[in-house]
């Protein structure tokens, strides 16, 4: 990946990084830590690796993204405003009564969200069914699935990490957005996930860790997929929970707090974007 690549996905995050300070600070919502810690890989897949339309969110051929740790859906909508599925001025509605886009990925209401998901653990099932189907339908789009680290304690997610490979879903991509907190604590203090890389392995994945904040080793994560084969790949991304905002990051209090006006700006002037 060239530098003239890096640039247009490090300009295409910060816009996104200042839209969901926004759009957090406006509704006085919350879960702007996990929106921003997975920025860097909406901008990525939504900045070129993704095969869609955005123009036509219903293309049949479309790859398919499911953002199931659906409470970081301001950075999914941003993502998916900056790259054209809908107009920038719907976000500032986020979170808002009689708003286009609720506070959790709905996809009624919002052009490109594929499934409407908060309830952690549902969509990794739901995109393994949709990966079968795509498979025993003979198409040749691939399914990717974010999840979060805290939704590895969800027994619903063990069970498709088992059924993938056995079903030979190689046109399936999980990449878990591994920040290391979750709503009430570190993740080795809640319920500890190492060694997560030996333990999916063992179950047949094809597994790659990467940086989730540089751009490059995300590209090397993706970079060998193959959807025409029989092994489901799994990106373990390590990233920074608030990633962006110095006085945010890897700090469990901004899963649930609101940023005041004058956090706004303090943000907003270290993503760069006014």
């Amino acid at each position: 990946m060239n530098e003239l690549q890096t640039e247009h996905y490090r300009a295409l995050a910060s816009r996104i990084r200042a839209n969901c300070v926004r759009m957090v600070a406006k509704a006085n919502a919350s879960h702007i830590g996990s929106s921003l810690s997975c920025v860097d890989i909406l901008a990525y897949l939504y900045g070129g690796w993704l095969s869609i339309q955005p123009g036509e969110p219903k293309w049949v051929e479309r790859d398919r993204f499911l953002m199931s740790k659906g409470h970081g859906a301001a950075a999914l909508y941003a993502t998916l405003a900056e790259v054209g599925f809908f107009q920038k001025d719907w976000l500032e509605s986020y979170c808002c009564n009689g708003g286009k886009l609720a506070g959790h990925a709905t996809h009624k209401s919002a052009p490109g969200v594929e499934l409407s998901t908060g309830a952690l653990g549902h969509a990794l099932p739901v995109g393994v069914g949709m990966a079968l189907h795509a498979k025993t339908s003979g198409r040749s789009h691939k399914i990717v699935c974010l999840i979060s680290d805290g939704e590895c304690d969800e027994g619903s997610n063990w069970e498709a990490f088992l059924f993938a490979p056995a079903k030979k879903l190689g046109n399936l991509v999980v990449i878990i957005d591994y920040n290391k907190i979750q709503s009430y604590g570190r993740i080795d203090e809640v319920i500890p996930l190492e060694p997560l890389a030996d333990k999916l392995r063992a179950m047949r994945w094809d597994v790659r860790e990467v940086d989730g904040h540089d751009f490059g080793s995300i590209h090397g994560g993706l970079s060998a997929f193959d959807a025409s084969g029989n092994v489901p790949t799994c990106i373990i991304a390590h990233t920074i929970k608030g990633k962006g905002v110095s006085f945010m990051e890897d700090s469990l209090a901004w899963h649930y707090k609101s940023p005041n006006e004058a956090q706004l700006q303090t943000a907003l002037d270290e993503i760069g974007e006014r």
